[in-house]
């Protein structure tokens, strides 16, 4: 993984919201729907929080008619530790 990528995985994580909805997210698949409802945020900033971690490669989406299901990517752990220097990784 380049810096680049290492930097915009960290930078993810840094924010209370997208990590909130990692947490929502990490013990089951969640729509957006009860994501917005958790988390009392605009749901532009929600779509906005949601985008950076998609492209952070942390989180997919699945379109169910007009909602969508959230979920954690399957390498979601690979992806943070691997953006974590190698004596830190676990």
């Amino acid at each position: 993984m380049d810096i680049e990528k290492k930097v915009d995985v960290l930078k993810a994580l840094a924010d209370p919201y997208r990590l909130e909805i990692l947490e929502i997210l990490s013990p089951e698949i969640r729509c957006n729907c009860h994501l917005q409802d958790r988390l009392d945020i605009a749901p532009n900033l929600l779509s906005y929080h949601l985008k950076v971690l998609r492209e952070a490669g942390l989180i997919e989406g699945t379109k169910r008619g007009r909602w969508i299901d959230y979920s954690l990517t399957s390498d979601a752990p690979e992806v943070i530790a691997a953006a974590l220097p190698e004596r830190l990784r676990p």
